[in-house]
């Protein structure tokens, strides 16, 4: 008890409290950062991770250009209630390409890590434009307003571009095409042989809107159909030296 009783001395000192506190925080920052010198790469390589596709790309500009992030995290954490209701826990590998990533804590709707496939595609827009109708007790706004901002990809290539820059592995065959593969992917009579060939056969190619034309709503839910779909967690064994 006598030696629990000394932290009083540190409390009665402020210039004690301090070089105390600036050695724990010393030693744990160390044991923390340290390591990870010591690793080539502090992300373990997945099987089935690849960039965004064209159209994916542009959705995801939509949905952090309408603050979805602000309600929905794109963070599982590996916790038995997480895991049960939403799926296996998020992998660093997974926000590899994502600039900026989109985990997170604040939760009003869901996580949206697994979204992909959990919901047809009318679901969604329908939840999109009005989202009361299949969620009553919902607060979210409605965005029925994606359905007519039509795009055309126009500036797609330079985007691409851009995130090459900082680390997103797009080739120049990619790069090239971006245009003719972001309107392939919402066109399921087009020549998608190529989109396939640069971008793998778990690509969803349709008319994810149901109507004539590209909309931001094709866009955006392009890019929550594939949330969560590229890892094969069957097969997936974590590396147990990160």
């Amino acid at each position: 008890m006598g030696i629990l009783d000394k932290h009083a001395i540190l409390e009665k000192n402020a210039t004690l409290l301090l070089v105390g506190s600036f050695a724990v925080v010393t030693i744990g920052g160390l044991v923390e950062i340290a390591p990870l010198f010591y690793l080539e790469n502090t992300i373990e390589k997945v099987e089935g991770m690849r960039p965004y596709t064209p159209l994916e790309l542009a959705g995801r500009d939509v949905y952090v250009r309408e603050g979805c992030y602000v309600c929905h995290s794109q963070m599982i954490r590996p916790m038995r209630d997480e895991v049960e209701r939403y799926g296996h826990y998020s992998l660093a590998a997974e926000s590899m390409y994502d600039h900026p990533f989109q985990w997170g804590s604040k939760r009003t709707g869901p996580d949206l890590a697994r979204v992909g496939g959990r919901y047809s595609d009318a679901w969604h827009v329908d939840h999109l434009t009005n989202p009361q109708s299949v969620v009553p007790e919902s607060v979210m706004p409605k965005y029925g307003f994606l359905l007519k901002a039509r795009i055309d990809g126009r500036y797609i290539e330079d985007e691409m571009r851009t995130h090459s820059v900082v680390g997103v592995p797009y080739s120049g065959d990619m790069l090239e095409q971006a245009q003719r593969d972001f309107a392939a992917q919402a066109d399921p009579e087009a020549d998608t042989d190529g989109l396939i060939e640069r971008y793998g056969d778990k690509v969803q190619v349709r008319n994810f809107d149901g109507q004539p034309g590209i909309s931001e709503m094709d866009a955006l839910v392009a890019y929550l159909q594939m949330l969560g779909t590229l890892v094969d967690f069957s097969t997936f064994t974590p590396d147990a030296s990160r």
